[in-house]
């Protein structure tokens, strides 16, 4: 019963932290409107965002690591946990640093054209 409660307790938490953030950021929005400034500048027009390149490199950098996990597991007598969970954190963690390596390379060839 007390997993069900914490479950439940912990969506709640997303949901409260999410939904301030959505209400501040439209609350903000609609005093600069009433201003008359413009709230455009909320918005980078110079930085392209690519969601699919980083969560496809992420996916693929946490496979890599279930793999090498598994490499490690049965070739060097690692623990499971040890293994796995490192080599996940590690490559997930490689492929967006990578990522944003790549973001930063196309950003500035946008920007140049």
């Amino acid at each position: 019963m007390s997993g069900v409660i914490i479950t439940v307790a912990a969506f709640l938490g997303i949901f409260g932290i999410v939904y301030v953030f959505l209400m501040t950021r439209h609350r903000e929005r609609i005093a600069l409107i009433e201003k008359g400034a413009d709230a455009s500048i909320f918005t980078d027009k110079n930085n392209v965002f690519y969601p699919t390149l980083k969560f496809g490199m992420l996916f693929v950098g946490i496979a890599l690591g279930i793999l090498l996990g598994n490499w490690l597991d049965n070739t060097y007598d690692f623990g499971k946990g040890v293994a796995y969970l490192a080599m996940v954190f590690l490559f997930g963690g490689l492929s967006l640093i990578l990522n944003f390596l790549i973001e930063r390379h196309l950003n500035k060839t946008t920007i140049r054209e």
